[in-house]
Protein backbone atom coordinates (compact mmCIF):
# COMPACT_ATOMS: atom_id res chain seq x y z
CA UNK A 1 0.00 0.00 0.00
CA UNK A 2 2.73 2.44 0.95
CA UNK A 3 4.67 1.69 -2.24
CA UNK A 4 1.66 2.56 -4.41
CA UNK A 5 1.24 5.80 -2.53
CA UNK A 6 4.92 6.54 -3.09
CA UNK A 7 4.47 6.22 -6.84
CA UNK A 8 1.27 8.25 -6.94
CA UNK A 9 2.49 11.13 -4.79
CA UNK A 10 5.19 12.41 -7.19
CA UNK A 11 2.69 12.42 -10.07
CA UNK A 12 0.19 14.38 -7.98
CA UNK A 13 2.86 16.87 -6.93
CA UNK A 14 3.89 17.18 -10.57
CA UNK A 15 0.37 17.98 -11.76
CA UNK A 16 0.01 20.59 -9.04
CA UNK A 17 3.34 22.11 -10.01
CA UNK A 18 2.48 22.32 -13.72
CA UNK A 19 0.95 25.83 -13.41
CA UNK A 20 4.17 26.99 -11.73
CA UNK A 21 6.15 25.50 -14.58
CA UNK A 22 3.98 27.18 -17.23
CA UNK A 23 4.20 30.62 -15.58
CA UNK A 24 7.96 30.28 -15.11
CA UNK A 25 8.42 29.11 -18.70
CA UNK A 26 6.31 31.93 -20.13
CA UNK A 27 8.13 34.61 -18.12
CA UNK A 28 11.58 33.26 -18.93
CA UNK A 29 10.92 32.70 -22.63
CA UNK A 30 9.22 36.06 -22.96
CA UNK A 31 12.28 37.71 -21.43
CA UNK A 32 14.61 35.73 -23.69
CA UNK A 33 12.65 36.73 -26.81
CA UNK A 34 12.26 40.36 -25.77
CA UNK A 35 15.81 41.03 -24.59
CA UNK A 36 17.30 40.97 -28.10
CA UNK A 37 14.77 43.59 -29.21
CA UNK A 38 15.42 45.60 -26.06
CA UNK A 39 19.18 45.85 -26.55
CA UNK A 40 18.68 46.99 -30.15
CA UNK A 41 16.39 49.77 -28.92
CA UNK A 42 18.83 50.60 -26.14
CA UNK A 43 21.63 51.15 -28.64
CA UNK A 44 19.61 53.95 -30.28
CA UNK A 45 19.50 56.11 -27.12
CA UNK A 46 21.42 59.39 -27.54
CA UNK A 47 23.15 58.97 -24.16
CA UNK A 48 24.69 55.72 -25.36
CA UNK A 49 26.66 57.88 -27.77
CA UNK A 50 27.02 55.41 -30.64
CA UNK A 51 27.77 56.85 -34.07
CA UNK A 52 26.31 53.70 -35.63
CA UNK A 53 23.46 52.60 -33.35
CA UNK A 54 22.13 49.98 -35.77
CA UNK A 55 25.51 48.27 -35.91
CA UNK A 56 25.94 48.45 -32.14
CA UNK A 57 22.46 47.09 -31.57
CA UNK A 58 23.09 44.19 -33.93
CA UNK A 59 26.38 43.35 -32.23
CA UNK A 60 24.81 43.44 -28.77
CA UNK A 61 21.93 41.25 -29.94
CA UNK A 62 24.51 38.80 -31.33
CA UNK A 63 26.28 38.78 -27.95
CA UNK A 64 22.96 37.68 -26.46
CA UNK A 65 22.05 35.02 -29.03
CA UNK A 66 25.32 33.49 -30.28
CA UNK A 67 26.38 32.06 -26.87
CA UNK A 68 23.31 29.81 -26.97
CA UNK A 69 25.68 27.38 -28.68
CA UNK A 70 27.50 27.03 -25.34
CA UNK A 71 24.32 25.80 -23.64
CA UNK A 72 25.20 22.09 -23.81
CA UNK A 73 28.10 22.72 -21.42
CA UNK A 74 25.64 23.75 -18.69
CA UNK A 75 23.20 21.06 -19.77
CA UNK A 76 25.81 18.40 -19.01
CA UNK A 77 25.82 19.59 -15.41
CA UNK A 78 22.02 19.57 -15.42
CA UNK A 79 21.98 15.92 -16.50
CA UNK A 80 24.44 15.01 -13.75
CA UNK A 81 22.64 16.93 -11.00
CA UNK A 82 20.60 14.90 -8.55
CA UNK A 83 18.24 17.88 -8.28
CA UNK A 84 18.40 20.19 -11.30
CA UNK A 85 16.21 22.89 -9.79
CA UNK A 86 19.15 24.70 -8.20
CA UNK A 87 21.12 24.88 -11.44
CA UNK A 88 18.10 26.02 -13.43
CA UNK A 89 17.22 28.69 -10.86
CA UNK A 90 20.85 29.87 -10.75
CA UNK A 91 20.97 30.10 -14.55
CA UNK A 92 17.71 32.08 -14.59
CA UNK A 93 18.98 34.44 -11.90
CA UNK A 94 22.32 34.91 -13.67
CA UNK A 95 20.51 35.73 -16.90
CA UNK A 96 18.31 38.25 -15.09
CA UNK A 97 21.16 40.05 -13.32
CA UNK A 98 23.42 40.09 -16.39
CA UNK A 99 20.75 41.55 -18.69
CA UNK A 100 19.69 44.20 -16.17
CA UNK A 101 23.30 45.17 -15.40
CA UNK A 102 24.16 45.41 -19.10
CA UNK A 103 21.17 47.70 -19.66
CA UNK A 104 22.13 49.99 -16.78
CA UNK A 105 25.82 50.15 -17.75
CA UNK A 106 25.64 50.63 -21.53
CA UNK A 107 26.81 54.13 -22.39
CA UNK A 108 28.25 54.67 -18.91
CA UNK A 109 31.19 52.25 -19.08
CA UNK A 110 33.25 50.90 -22.00
CA UNK A 111 30.99 48.90 -24.31
CA UNK A 112 32.98 45.72 -23.72
CA UNK A 113 31.58 45.45 -20.19
CA UNK A 114 27.88 45.27 -21.10
CA UNK A 115 28.80 43.11 -24.11
CA UNK A 116 30.52 40.62 -21.80
CA UNK A 117 27.50 40.60 -19.50
CA UNK A 118 25.22 39.86 -22.44
CA UNK A 119 27.49 36.98 -23.46
CA UNK A 120 27.10 35.54 -19.95
CA UNK A 121 23.32 35.93 -20.22
CA UNK A 122 23.32 34.32 -23.66
CA UNK A 123 25.18 31.28 -22.36
CA UNK A 124 22.38 30.80 -19.82
CA UNK A 125 19.66 31.32 -22.43
CA UNK A 126 19.33 27.67 -23.55
CA UNK A 127 18.46 26.63 -20.00
CA UNK A 128 15.50 29.01 -20.18
CA UNK A 129 14.28 27.08 -23.22
CA UNK A 130 15.47 23.53 -23.78
CA UNK A 131 16.86 23.07 -20.28
CA UNK A 132 13.52 23.80 -18.66
CA UNK A 133 11.64 21.71 -21.24
CA UNK A 134 13.81 18.72 -20.37
CA UNK A 135 12.21 18.72 -16.90
CA UNK A 136 8.61 18.80 -18.09
CA UNK A 137 8.09 15.04 -18.56
CA UNK A 138 8.74 14.42 -14.87
CA UNK A 139 5.82 16.71 -13.95
CA UNK A 140 3.30 14.79 -16.07
CA UNK A 141 1.55 11.46 -15.84
CA UNK A 142 3.34 8.76 -17.81
CA UNK A 143 0.49 8.05 -20.26
CA UNK A 144 0.88 9.38 -23.80
CA UNK A 145 -2.13 11.71 -23.75
CA UNK A 146 -0.96 13.51 -20.60
CA UNK A 147 2.56 13.83 -21.98
CA UNK A 148 1.36 15.21 -25.32
CA UNK A 149 -1.02 17.66 -23.66
CA UNK A 150 1.82 18.89 -21.44
CA UNK A 151 4.07 19.27 -24.47
CA UNK A 152 1.29 21.26 -26.13
CA UNK A 153 1.19 23.58 -23.13
CA UNK A 154 4.96 23.93 -23.35
CA UNK A 155 4.57 24.98 -26.98
CA UNK A 156 2.05 27.59 -25.79
CA UNK A 157 4.67 29.08 -23.45
CA UNK A 158 7.05 29.43 -26.38
CA UNK A 159 4.31 31.01 -28.50
CA UNK A 160 3.19 33.43 -25.79
CA UNK A 161 6.75 34.27 -24.81
CA UNK A 162 7.89 34.72 -28.39
CA UNK A 163 5.08 37.15 -29.18
CA UNK A 164 4.39 38.81 -25.83
CA UNK A 165 8.07 39.36 -25.00
CA UNK A 166 8.87 41.64 -27.95
CA UNK A 167 5.42 43.27 -27.68
CA UNK A 168 6.00 44.07 -24.01
CA UNK A 169 9.39 45.52 -24.91
CA UNK A 170 7.82 47.80 -27.50
CA UNK A 171 5.20 49.06 -25.04
CA UNK A 172 7.45 49.41 -21.99
CA UNK A 173 10.24 51.02 -24.00
CA UNK A 174 7.83 53.70 -25.15
CA UNK A 175 6.60 54.33 -21.60
CA UNK A 176 9.69 53.90 -19.44
CA UNK A 177 12.57 53.66 -21.89
CA UNK A 178 14.67 50.71 -23.03
CA UNK A 179 16.83 50.61 -19.87
CA UNK A 180 13.94 50.14 -17.48
CA UNK A 181 12.32 47.79 -19.97
CA UNK A 182 15.33 45.46 -19.84
CA UNK A 183 15.47 45.75 -16.06
CA UNK A 184 11.82 44.68 -16.07
CA UNK A 185 12.68 41.64 -18.18
CA UNK A 186 15.36 40.79 -15.65
CA UNK A 187 12.83 41.06 -12.83
CA UNK A 188 10.44 38.74 -14.69
CA UNK A 189 13.23 36.18 -15.05
CA UNK A 190 13.95 36.39 -11.32
CA UNK A 191 10.30 35.57 -10.65
CA UNK A 192 10.69 32.61 -12.99
CA UNK A 193 13.79 31.52 -11.06
CA UNK A 194 11.80 31.55 -7.82
CA UNK A 195 9.02 29.48 -9.41
CA UNK A 196 11.52 26.93 -10.71
CA UNK A 197 12.61 26.40 -7.12
CA UNK A 198 9.05 25.32 -6.24
CA UNK A 199 8.95 22.52 -8.80
CA UNK A 200 9.25 18.95 -7.49
CA UNK A 201 12.42 16.99 -8.08
CA UNK A 202 12.62 14.92 -11.22
CA UNK A 203 12.24 11.75 -9.16
CA UNK A 204 13.66 8.39 -10.22
CA UNK A 205 15.36 8.39 -13.60
CA UNK A 206 13.11 6.93 -16.27
CA UNK A 207 14.42 4.38 -18.70
CA UNK A 208 14.34 5.23 -22.35
CA UNK A 209 12.71 3.06 -25.05
CA UNK A 210 14.02 -0.52 -25.22
CA UNK A 211 17.37 -0.74 -26.91
CA UNK A 212 17.99 2.99 -26.78
CA UNK A 213 19.30 3.47 -23.26
CA UNK A 214 22.79 2.35 -24.28
CA UNK A 215 22.66 3.63 -27.87
CA UNK A 216 24.49 6.83 -26.95
CA UNK A 217 26.84 7.84 -24.17
CA UNK A 218 26.70 11.55 -24.83
CA UNK A 219 24.47 14.19 -26.37
CA UNK A 220 26.50 14.36 -29.59
CA UNK A 221 26.33 10.63 -30.14
CA UNK A 222 22.65 10.67 -29.25
CA UNK A 223 21.92 13.39 -31.80
CA UNK A 224 24.19 12.14 -34.58
CA UNK A 225 23.93 8.39 -34.08
CA UNK A 226 21.68 6.28 -36.27
CA UNK A 227 18.04 6.39 -35.36
CA UNK A 228 14.95 8.60 -35.10
CA UNK A 229 16.57 11.28 -32.93
CA UNK A 230 19.07 12.05 -35.66
CA UNK A 231 16.34 12.27 -38.30
CA UNK A 232 14.12 14.46 -36.14
CA UNK A 233 17.07 16.74 -35.31
CA UNK A 234 17.87 17.10 -39.00
CA UNK A 235 14.32 18.06 -39.94
CA UNK A 236 14.09 20.43 -36.97
CA UNK A 237 17.31 22.21 -37.90
CA UNK A 238 16.43 22.60 -41.58
CA UNK A 239 12.95 23.88 -40.73
CA UNK A 240 14.50 26.42 -38.35
CA UNK A 241 16.42 27.97 -41.25
CA UNK A 242 13.11 28.64 -42.99
CA UNK A 243 11.47 29.83 -39.78
CA UNK A 244 14.28 32.30 -39.12
CA UNK A 245 13.74 33.89 -42.52
CA UNK A 246 10.01 34.47 -42.11
CA UNK A 247 10.19 37.82 -40.29
CA UNK A 248 12.49 39.27 -42.95
CA UNK A 249 10.38 37.85 -45.76
CA UNK A 250 7.21 39.24 -44.14
CA UNK A 251 8.56 42.78 -44.44
CA UNK A 252 9.80 42.17 -47.98
CA UNK A 253 6.49 40.65 -49.10
CA UNK A 254 4.53 43.59 -47.68
CA UNK A 255 6.65 45.92 -49.81
CA UNK A 256 6.15 43.64 -52.83
CA UNK A 257 2.40 43.98 -52.31
CA UNK A 258 2.69 47.78 -52.30
CA UNK A 259 2.26 48.21 -48.56
CA UNK A 260 4.36 50.17 -46.08
CA UNK A 261 7.10 48.41 -44.12
CA UNK A 262 4.98 48.45 -40.96
CA UNK A 263 2.57 46.08 -42.71
CA UNK A 264 5.36 43.52 -42.66
CA UNK A 265 5.09 43.56 -38.88
CA UNK A 266 1.41 42.69 -39.24
CA UNK A 267 2.31 39.67 -41.36
CA UNK A 268 4.88 38.61 -38.78
CA UNK A 269 2.25 39.09 -36.06
CA UNK A 270 -0.21 36.93 -38.04
CA UNK A 271 2.44 34.22 -38.21
CA UNK A 272 2.87 34.39 -34.43
CA UNK A 273 -0.87 34.49 -33.81
CA UNK A 274 -1.39 31.39 -35.93
CA UNK A 275 1.33 29.63 -33.99
CA UNK A 276 -0.23 30.51 -30.65
CA UNK A 277 -3.77 29.56 -31.70
CA UNK A 278 -2.61 26.18 -32.97
CA UNK A 279 -0.57 25.59 -29.82
CA UNK A 280 -3.69 26.14 -27.71
CA UNK A 281 -5.61 23.78 -29.97
CA UNK A 282 -2.98 21.08 -29.52
CA UNK A 283 -3.46 21.23 -25.75
CA UNK A 284 -7.19 20.59 -26.19
CA UNK A 285 -6.70 17.87 -28.79
CA UNK A 286 -3.28 16.34 -28.05
CA UNK A 287 -1.32 14.82 -30.93
CA UNK A 288 -1.43 11.05 -31.21
CA UNK A 289 0.96 8.76 -33.01
CA UNK A 290 4.64 7.98 -33.26
CA UNK A 291 6.69 11.17 -32.60
CA UNK A 292 9.01 10.85 -35.59
CA UNK A 293 6.12 10.38 -38.02
CA UNK A 294 4.31 13.36 -36.48
CA UNK A 295 7.40 15.53 -36.82
CA UNK A 296 7.91 14.65 -40.48
CA UNK A 297 4.22 15.03 -41.31
CA UNK A 298 3.87 18.48 -39.78
CA UNK A 299 7.17 19.64 -41.24
CA UNK A 300 5.81 18.73 -44.69
CA UNK A 301 2.57 20.61 -44.00
CA UNK A 302 4.55 23.62 -42.83
CA UNK A 303 6.72 23.53 -45.95
CA UNK A 304 3.65 23.63 -48.18
CA UNK A 305 2.14 26.46 -46.11
CA UNK A 306 5.32 28.57 -46.43
CA UNK A 307 5.45 28.03 -50.18
CA UNK A 308 1.78 29.04 -50.49
CA UNK A 309 2.66 32.43 -48.97
CA UNK A 310 4.48 33.18 -52.23
CA UNK A 311 1.27 32.89 -54.26
CA UNK A 312 -0.86 35.47 -52.42
CA UNK A 313 -2.52 38.04 -54.70
CA UNK A 314 -3.08 40.71 -52.05
CA UNK A 315 -2.41 41.72 -48.48
CA UNK A 316 -5.53 40.27 -46.77
CA UNK A 317 -4.78 36.86 -48.30
CA UNK A 318 -1.14 37.26 -47.23
CA UNK A 319 -2.27 37.75 -43.62
CA UNK A 320 -4.30 34.53 -43.80
CA UNK A 321 -1.42 32.65 -45.47
CA UNK A 322 1.11 33.73 -42.85
CA UNK A 323 -1.33 32.79 -40.09
CA UNK A 324 -1.71 29.35 -41.67
CA UNK A 325 2.06 28.93 -41.94
CA UNK A 326 2.41 29.92 -38.29
CA UNK A 327 -0.34 27.50 -37.29
CA UNK A 328 1.60 24.62 -38.84
CA UNK A 329 4.64 25.35 -36.66
CA UNK A 330 2.85 24.66 -33.35
CA UNK A 331 2.02 20.96 -33.88
CA UNK A 332 5.41 20.54 -35.56
CA UNK A 333 7.18 21.97 -32.51
CA UNK A 334 5.03 19.90 -30.14
CA UNK A 335 5.94 16.79 -32.14
CA UNK A 336 9.66 17.59 -31.84
CA UNK A 337 9.27 17.93 -28.06
CA UNK A 338 7.57 14.54 -27.99
CA UNK A 339 10.37 13.06 -30.11
CA UNK A 340 13.10 14.42 -27.86
CA UNK A 341 11.30 13.14 -24.79
CA UNK A 342 10.76 9.70 -26.36
CA UNK A 343 14.15 9.15 -27.99
CA UNK A 344 16.68 10.96 -25.78
CA UNK A 345 18.68 8.60 -23.54
CA UNK A 346 17.82 9.51 -19.97
CA UNK A 347 21.45 10.10 -18.98
CA UNK A 348 21.80 12.95 -21.51
CA UNK A 349 18.19 14.16 -21.68
CA UNK A 350 18.94 17.79 -20.78
CA UNK A 351 21.90 17.91 -23.16
CA UNK A 352 19.72 16.66 -26.01
CA UNK A 353 17.03 19.28 -25.32
CA UNK A 354 19.53 22.11 -24.94
CA UNK A 355 21.69 21.07 -27.88
CA UNK A 356 18.65 20.93 -30.13
CA UNK A 357 17.58 24.37 -28.93
CA UNK A 358 21.07 25.70 -29.65
CA UNK A 359 21.03 24.20 -33.15
CA UNK A 360 17.65 25.81 -33.78
CA UNK A 361 18.91 29.24 -32.70
CA UNK A 362 21.96 28.91 -34.94
CA UNK A 363 19.88 27.70 -37.88
CA UNK A 364 17.30 30.45 -37.42
CA UNK A 365 20.07 33.06 -37.31
CA UNK A 366 21.44 31.60 -40.55
CA UNK A 367 17.99 31.82 -42.11
CA UNK A 368 17.60 35.46 -41.06
CA UNK A 369 21.00 36.32 -42.52
CA UNK A 370 20.37 34.46 -45.77
CA UNK A 371 17.02 36.20 -46.19
CA UNK A 372 18.76 39.56 -45.90
CA UNK A 373 21.61 38.66 -48.24
CA UNK A 374 19.33 37.10 -50.87
CA UNK A 375 16.66 39.81 -50.61
CA UNK A 376 17.32 41.06 -54.18
CA UNK A 377 15.91 37.76 -55.49
CA UNK A 378 12.49 38.81 -54.20
CA UNK A 379 10.35 37.53 -51.32
CA UNK A 380 8.18 35.22 -53.40
CA UNK A 381 11.08 33.23 -54.76
CA UNK A 382 12.63 33.03 -51.29
CA UNK A 383 9.37 31.81 -49.74
CA UNK A 384 9.21 29.02 -52.31
CA UNK A 385 12.88 28.25 -51.63
CA UNK A 386 12.17 28.08 -47.90
CA UNK A 387 9.34 25.64 -48.44
CA UNK A 388 11.48 23.53 -50.76
CA UNK A 389 14.35 23.53 -48.25
CA UNK A 390 12.13 22.21 -45.45
CA UNK A 391 10.52 19.67 -47.76
CA UNK A 392 13.98 18.46 -48.78
CA UNK A 393 14.69 17.78 -45.11
CA UNK A 394 11.41 15.87 -44.90
CA UNK A 395 12.31 13.74 -47.91
CA UNK A 396 15.77 13.03 -46.52
CA UNK A 397 14.32 11.89 -43.19
CA UNK A 398 11.70 9.76 -44.93
CA UNK A 399 14.24 8.00 -47.15
CA UNK A 400 16.60 7.46 -44.20
CA UNK A 401 13.78 6.00 -42.11
CA UNK A 402 12.79 3.55 -44.83
CA UNK A 403 16.35 2.48 -45.44
CA UNK A 404 17.19 2.64 -41.73
CA UNK A 405 20.42 4.50 -42.53
CA UNK A 406 19.87 7.75 -40.56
Amino acid sequence: MSSSLDTVAPAVRGRRALPHYLVAATLARGADAGAAVGVILLATLPEVGSSRPALLGGLLATCLTAPHLLGPVLARRLDRAADGRGLLAAAFATYAVAVAAAALLLGRVPVGVPAALLIVAGACGPLLTGGLSSRLAALLDADERAQRRGQGWDAVTYGVGGSAGPAAVAVLAAVAGPRMCLVGLGAATLVAAALVGTLPTAGPRRQGPPGRAHAARGALRALLGRGPLRRVTGVTTVAAVTGGAMSVLAVALAADLGREAVSGALLAAAYGAGNLAAALLVTVFPLTGEPEQLTVRWAAIGAVAVALCAAVPGFPVAVAAFALAGAATAPFFTATLAARSAYAPDAVRAQVFVSTAALKVAAASLGTGLAGVLAPLGPRLLLVAGGVLTFTGVLGATVARRRRVG
